[in-house]
């Protein structure tokens, strides 16, 4: 997908939003997991409320490097982070035929 940004939009930029979003949905994706994770195992909840907004803090602080000082174009962060969703309800679709 990352090439197909890049040869579409004609510029390597574009192709390094969508890796740069595929990025960002993985880090949320791991924040939210560790997150559900320390609760379950009977963690101090305001520490782990702590941890949880730190992380969205790193979070909103990836996505403001990515679009102001690297000058990745949004519209391909948003493709990169909808990616996952794409893959996930075409593997979906697959299995429901088979």
């Amino acid at each position: 997908m990352s090439l197909l940004a890049a040869l579409a939009g004609r510029r390597l930029s574009w192709g390094s939003a969508v890796l740069g979003g595929g990025l960002l949905i993985a880090v949320s994706f791991f924040s939210i997991a560790s997150g559900v994770g320390a609760l379950g195992a009977d963690g101090k909840p305001a520490f782990v409320l702590l941890k949880v907004t730190g992380r969205y803090a790193l979070l909103g602080f990836l996505a403001y490097v990515m679009i102001a000082r690297l000058r990745l174009p949004p519209l391909g962060l948003i493709a990169g982070a909808s990616s996952f969703a794409v893959a996930a309800l075409v593997e979906l679709i697959n299995n429901r035929r088979n």
